[in-house]
Formats: C-alpha cells, structure tokens, sequence
C-alpha cells in the first residue's frame, strides 16, 4: 500500500497493478487513488472497465494495443475477472511486452500466488495484497475517523462496536458514519450509543445462537431465531449459516488440537485473529461428536424442505430444538 501511495505522489507509475485480497473496502480505496492519480476526471476516451468472468481478453488486448487520443495514456480497470486463478494464459502472454502507453489496474479477490499471470504482475509491475485487518490496527483506523470528527471512544466501547460490525471496514465505515450522526453534540461514543445505533449484523444472531444451544437455553435460541425472521432473513440462509457456523467449529477443534494458535486458525478461516478466538472459544462448548451431528441434522433439514415434507420455517425451528 505504501508503495501505490509512493508511486502517486511522486507521479512515477508502474505499467501494472494488481490490487487483492479479502478486504473490499482497501481495495476500493486504493483503485480509486489509482484512478484518480491517472486518470482525467473526465476522460472517458481513454479509461476502460471491465469486470466479470465473462470478459473478453481478446478485446482488452486490442484496445490497449490502440495509442491513447490526445492523452499520455491509456488505463484499462479489470475486476473480478478470475484470470489470477484460470485463463489467464493469453493475458500473460500479453503482458509479457504491452504497449508502453497502456497501464493496467487489475482488482481480484482471490488470486493463485503460483499463476503465470501473478508471476507476470511481479515481473512488470506491483502487487499489493488487503488482507482482513488484525484488532489493533482496526482500532487505531476507528478512533483515527472519529478523531477527525472532534470524538473520542474508550477501549472497551470499541471492542464492543467491533463485535456488533464484524472486521470489514466497509461495514465499520457505514456504522461509523450513523454514530457520528447520532453523537453530533457530544465528544465521547458511549456504550450505550453503539448499542441504540449500530446494526447487529446476523453472522452474530447466529453466534449467539449457538452460544444459547451450548447452554441448553431453547428459549433464548429460538427467540434469535425470531428476531432473524422479523428482519427479513430467509430460514433457508439462515439454516445455512448454522451449518456453516458448526462446520467452522468442527476446523477450530481439529487445529486447536493440533496445537495451531488463533492467527493461524484465523488465517485458514480467512477470519481476524481476535475473531478467531471468539470461535475458540465456543468451540470447547462442544464434543465433536456433538457437532458432527449437528452438521448432518442440517443436511436432514434442508432435505426435508427440498422434498416438500416439511416447511422452511418449520425445518429449521425443528432444527434449534432437536440439536438441544
């Protein structure tokens, strides 16, 4: 990231960038430097965007082959294309000596390190990864935009605000923007101001779900399940993600036992350490056995409402009193 903000200040750009990873909100900012530093504002002549897996590399070749009118250059913005991990063989071949006033901004998710073209993005140009941000640096980026709104928040407030939005700063950036509105005459976010305001997002319903199933607590896990519905969440996802929630429970057992700590389990479920140890720690809740039959009474379920023996809601409500 340093290396793009180098490379726009001292307006000596590479020919090729590739901007990855998990962290959405990262990746557009940085595209977005990027855009703005190459590109004139209005410049529709000589700025392209592509995106999908369905593009055309044939096309996108010929056009940056085309010198740029009346400009010093030619960006073309490739994202979500899926060529760092298949297909990307005649791009590479490309790549391999472009038209020197063509520059590209490639924007990926999922990359395969070991592709020709990834080696090829290295070779000629840079490579920048935005990775799922670890506590402390979320917490510095949290009290850092509320500073620069005259607020302030305590530690234990934004570990609270943390566990409400989840680690992707682009839902933090939303929450942010509703506290800061609702604080507008006040310096300090209270506890109490997080909980009134910032939405509860529904992978933590299901956490605490599974919490109430841990503890035997049948009328606690159904009421979540009925404040989910009331949202508007259909049981089918929701069925989904309590499967998803045991099936990522059954991995945290198996590395944990294999002496793995909380940055690695963290990193094989593509989650943040702190984020992790939430998982952890519910995991010891659980016998494996336990959740290895939890796992197929989801599959029993969603086979029931497939065969039209039982209904969706009825499935899953089925489902949380079963597995208690």
């Amino acid at each position: 990231m340093q290396r793009i903000n180098e490379d726009i200040k001292q307006q000596n750009f590479k020919q090729i960038y590739l901007l990855y990873g998990e962290e959405r909100y990262l990746r557009k900012q940085y595209t977005d430097r990027l855009r703005k530093a190459l590109c004139p504002y209005d410049d529709q002549m000589n700025t392209h965007f592509y995106e999908g897996k369905d593009i055309n590399v044939g096309e996108i070749i010929d056009l940056a082959e085309t010198l740029p009118f009346l400009a010093q250059r030619r960006v073309i913005f490739i994202s979500n294309s899926g060529l760092f991990k298949s297909g990307g063989e005649k791009m590479t071949e490309y790549l391999a000596a472009p038209c020197e006033t063509t520059l590209f901004v490639f924007t990926e998710n999922e990359v395969d390190k070991r592709s020709k073209l990834f080696k090829a993005v290295q070779s000629k140009g840079y490579a920048a990864e935005f990775a799922v941000q670890d506590e402390n640096t979320l917490k510095r980026w949290i009290a850092g935009v509320l500073g620069r709104e005259g607020k302030r928040i305590t530690e234990n407030t934004v570990q609270l605000f943390l566990t409400r939005t989840g680690t992707d700063m682009e839902n933090i950036q939303m929450e942010l923007e509703k506290l800061i509105c609702y604080c507008m005459d006040r310096d300090v976010v209270t506890a109490e101001d997080v909980e009134t305001i910032c939405t509860m997002r529904i992978t933590n319903h299901i956490f605490d779900m599974i919490n109430a199933i841990a503890d035997k607590q049948t009328r606690t896990a159904l009421q979540l399940y009925y404040d989910l519905l009331a949202l508007r969440e259909p049981p089918m996802r929701i069925l989904f993600l309590i499967a998803r929630q045991c099936n990522m429970l059954l991995q945290v057992k198996e590395l944990k036992a294999r002496g793995h700590d909380n940055k690695f389990i963290g990193s094989k479920l593509g989650v943040a350490p702190f984020i992790a140890g939430k998982y952890v720690t519910q995991a010891t809740r659980f016998k494996t056995a336990e959740l290895k039959k939890a796992v197929r009474q989801c599959v029993e379920a969603e086979e029931a409402v497939k065969s039209g023996r039982m209904n969706d809601m009825m499935s899953v409500e089925m489902l949380i009193v079963s597995v208690l």
